[in-house]
């Protein structure tokens, strides 16, 4: 769990719409990017601390329980949940591969599984130079098959391992297609957290929590970074993406920036934190929050980004 660390950023004349459950907060809706009449609702909850949220092709949502180690799929036709894994590997946050498997951030043992859908996991990394990461949190995959990991340093009560930092900071690393290569592709930041890119495999967005503020870089051929940008003056635990390019930043509710870095909604959820956010549902139109002992819904005008 995390704190925020920056402020919310209000900006324009917003439409404010009152959430059943919310309190007194109230939600911010600049682009009428929220289904006409959508309310938030809570989907399930009475877990510990729920968190990497990952839509499948067809929509389900698979997210962790990550205190008791579960892995729990939401069913889109249903609304269904069911244990996807009761030996998670203490996962953290999760991506869908092209191949439809799923990918996870095992902080347990500071690796990277992958999972196919009988639950079945492998161990995909387990190092970098021959020490421990500090403890993979969230991933994006690009449509080339590479991946970007964060490895910021949340000391765990499970380690049975030093829970000193393994590495020489806290750092986002990039894992080629064929896992031949594992490299370092920002050492400049403090504590690198939610991390999300562009379908088209352009532009790669990265959330320093630590220093509250969220970056955007152009991502070179051989999966470098380049031309890092401030995107917005605020960090984020996970972070989704939609088919308009809007970004999802979490902390506080949830904080929706445009590709320009403009502010233009805010989801206010009754929960001390919101960790992370995708897109799920048949239709992908499903807003999916993870915050605290619960997970969310919100039905949305425009869709994810695949």
């Amino acid at each position: 769990m995390n704190q925020a660390k920056a402020a919310l950023l209000f900006v324009g004349t917003l439409l404010t719409i009152f959430l059943p459950g919310a309190g007194t907060a109230q939600m911010t809706d600049n682009n009428s990017i929220v289904a006409k009449g959508a309310k938030l609702e809570k989907l399930g909850a009475g877990y510990t601390f729920t968190e990497g949220p990952a839509a499948d092709r067809v929509g389900n949502v698979y997210f962790t329980d990550q205190p008791n180690n579960e892995i729990i799929r939401w069913d889109a036709a249903t609304g269904q949940f069911s244990t996807f894994s009761d030996e998670a590997g203490r996962s953290n946050g999760m991506y869908f591969d092209k191949n439809g498997n799923l990918i996870s951030c095992a902080d347990e043992h500071n690796q990277l599984w992958m999972w196919d859908m009988k639950g079945n996991s492998t161990v995909l990394l387990t190092d970098y130079q021959g020490k421990l990461l500090n403890g993979p949190n969230d991933l994006w995959i690009h449509p080339g098959g590479g991946m970007y990991i964060t490895d910021p340093l949340y000391k765990r009560e499970y380690w049975e391992r030093d829970a000193a930092m393994q590495q020489d900071g806290q750092h986002v690393y990039y894992l080629s297609p064929d896992r031949s290569r594992f490299f370092k592709v920002d050492e400049a930041l403090e504590q690198p957290n939610g991390i999300i890119g562009t379908p088209d495999g352009k532009k790669l967005y990265v959330a320093d929590i630590g220093a509250g503020k969220t970056y955007v870089y152009d991502i070179g051929e051989g999966g470098e970074l380049r031309n890092k940008t401030l995107f917005a003056p605020m960090g984020s635990d996970g972070m989704t993406i939609d088919e308009k390019g809007n970004v999802y930043l979490t902390g506080k509710g949830v904080t929706v920036f445009d590709k320009s870095g403009v502010q233009i909604a805010h989801i206010p959820i009754d929960a001390d934190w919101t960790a992370n956010v995708t897109f799920g549902g048949k239709d992908r139109q499903m807003l999916f929050i993870t915050a605290m002992d619960a997970v969310y819904g919100l039905k949305m005008k425009v869709k994810g980004a695949r």
